[in-house]
């Protein structure tokens, strides 16, 4: 109980809110606020819960929340192999098998390939094998140097693009192996320069250099925003677009 009122004050501070304003989103005053902070009062499980999703926080540090008021978690955790998530699999794998011949892929919170599509060749043709050796990270797949950078023309412009998620991620929920990686990716980059007159913000092509021509690919990201399981609200589908004539018709060739 008594870590509870540091989680929550950590957290409204992250999301650069007054104690006023959490209290308006959350249906209470701003003196319970103050109390439960500063330990003067408990709090029961439907306001946790209130303020958990006032805070906008992922499943997972929803439970944690709980936790720190000495309740059990709402949400359960399921392991990918787990038989009880091979409904939620399968139906992904419809969807990349339907998105052919345009690559596809499935990754979880930290970028690891869960599932692809045979597009996904597409991306990976000539990358270092050890690159591939599961588990695969996708994030570092797009910006080794070894990977698939050397055939991204506009890798300057992308590799910030790439970076805004995970940047994102930590922000919202920060976890020691984010850090880890995007030190290890942030290393990959130039050093900072002005965008190129094509940097469109989140709205960047990738220019790939392929059997001698070049795709332009525009990039798609569905999440599982109606999850109740932490697992399956991590999971992100990714899918790879054609940007022009061109390219759609070369991948329907290569298909």
């Amino acid at each position: 109980m008594h870590e509870f009122g540091p989680a929550l004050r950590e957290w409204r501070r992250r999301r650069r809110l007054s104690q006023l304003e959490l209290a308006l989103r959350t249906g209470t005053t701003q003196r319970h606020v103050s109390f439960l902070e500063s330990g003067r009062s408990a709090p029961g499980r439907g306001m946790v819960v209130r303020f958990a999703e006032s805070l906008q926080l992922p499943l997972r540090e929803r439970n944690a929340l709980l936790l720190a008021a000495g309740y059990a978690p709402s949400y359960p955790e399921t392991r990918l192999d787990d038989p009880a998530l091979r409904p939620v699999l399968d139906g992904l794998r419809r969807l990349l098998d339907g998105h052919r011949p345009y690559p596809a892929i499935v990754v979880d919170r930290f970028g690891d390939l869960v599932s692809a599509n045979d597009g996904l060749g597409v991306l990976t043709e000539g990358v270092a094998p050890e690159l591939l050796e599961p588990p695969v990270n996708v994030l570092r797949l797009a910006l080794h140097p070894e990977g698939m950078a050397p055939r991204i023309v506009n890798f300057d412009d992308w590799a910030r693009h790439v970076l805004e998620r995970p940047r994102q991620e930590q922000a919202r929920a920060p976890h020691e192996r984010h850090t880890e990686l995007l030190a290890e990716l942030e290393g990959y980059l130039p050093r900072p320069a002005s965008p190129s007159a094509d940097h469109l913000g989140f709205a960047v092509p990738l220019r790939l250099r392929w059997r001698g021509g070049e795709l332009r690919l525009i990039t798609a990201i569905t999440t599982f925003a109606t999850a109740v399981d932490v697992t399956v609200s991590e999971l992100r589908l990714e899918t790879f677009l054609p940007a022009d004539e061109a390219t759609a018709e070369a991948l329907s060739r290569a298909d």
